[in-house]
């Protein structure tokens, strides 16, 4: 028996529930396959707290990041369109587009953004935009649990609905006078329900897009008290494969960042050693205040190269967990 469920109107909007922390969201990453440039964008709508979280972040050539992020008003569920970024279904489970028109963040050093109230106050600027369409090439992955014991991908208290992608990009982006075309592949979520990202104690989470059309979506995620879930697919001929187990081995640099990981991933077909090196790493955060404290969530989004045997691709690896004090909760795992 399936576990979750998967309707055409799930790709459009939900009925916000009453909790204040419902939220709402799309986010979608492409990669050129000649020239690795691209990047991801997500929106996510808060209504009940009156706003969105507008991201947009873009890997250039030379190693520059091109960003934005920002907290534009909103007053109902809708759509998809706030501060410049938008979201559209072409067709459910087949064909969607999203498309970002504004000013971008020039970050030369990535560093930067571990600073970002200097970074948003005195970075320099450059108008742009990103636009692509992501046609699928793998079935839907996920959905609505069809009962209240299944757990969902990142727990209950973190997305209820919950559906993943892998897919063909193609589009453009634009930042100042320059220009790239996107012709590549991508990978796309949506999700719908309560959302604090401060509920994750730490996960790693691993999406990757190969030229023959292979790919994977990769989770391991752990709980406080140590427990840890690892949930995944590989995409193999078009099909997905549920991983049965997953190992992540992490190279780490002073810093603390992620630098290149090592994934041993098996399934009931297959094994598999999947190796990524982290290009260009965003170390972003999120703090949120609760209970009179503010508390505070290292996300590190980095532009990875992946290699599975003869093959080589694109993706994303992010690494998200708790910083307490000076110690982030999953170092060095």
């Amino acid at each position: 028996m399936d576990k979750f469920i998967m309707r055409p109107e799930d790709e459009l909007m939900h009925q916000p529930d009453p909790c204040e922390n419902f939220n709402e969201s799309v986010y979608s990453n492409g990669f050129d396959e000649k020239t690795g440039v691209g990047g991801w964008m997500r929106l996510g709508n808060r209504v009940n707290e009156g706003y969105a979280e507008l991201s947009v972040c873009l890997y250039l050539p030379d190693g520059r990041i091109a960003c934005q992020f920002q907290r534009p008003h909103i007053t109902s569920n809708d759509k998809f369109d706030a501060g410049g970024l938008s979201y559209r279904v072409i067709e459910a489970f087949k064909k969607v587009s999203m498309a970002y028109e504004g000013d971008l963040l020039i970050v030369d050093n990535p560093d930067a953004l571990r600073d970002p109230q200097s970074l948003f106050a005195n970075g320099p600027r450059k108008p742009g935009s990103v636009s692509w369409t992501h046609e699928a090439s793998s079935p839907i992955h996920g959905g609505e649990p069809v009962r209240d014991d299944i757990p969902t991908m990142y727990g209950r208290d973190f997305s209820r609905g919950h559906f993943n992608q892998h897919g063909r990009v193609r589009g453009r982006i634009r930042v100042g006078d320059e220009e790239w075309p996107i012709d590549g592949r991508g990978w796309r979520d949506h999700s719908w329900g309560p959302r604090y990202w401060q509920v994750i104690y730490f996960y790693r989470l691993f999406m990757g897009n190969f030229s023959n059309g292979d790919g994977f979506m990769l989770l391991k995620i752990a709980d406080r008290e140590g427990y840890s879930r690892r949930i995944g697919v590989l995409l193999v001929d078009g099909q997905y494969e549920e991983i049965t187990d997953l190992d992540v081995m992490t190279d780490w640099t002073e810093a603390r960042d992620p630098a290149r990981v090592r994934l041993g991933v098996r399934t009931a077909k297959r094994m598999a050693l999947i190796e990524g090196e982290i290009l260009t790493l965003a170390p972003l955060r999120n703090r949120r205040k609760a209970d009179g404290e503010v508390l505070v969530s290292r996300i590190a989004e980095g532009f990875t190269r992946f290699r599975w045997g003869e093959r080589e691709g694109y993706g994303m690896t992010e690494y998200i967990e708790r910083i307490e004090g000076d110690k982030l909760a999953g170092y060095p795992l």
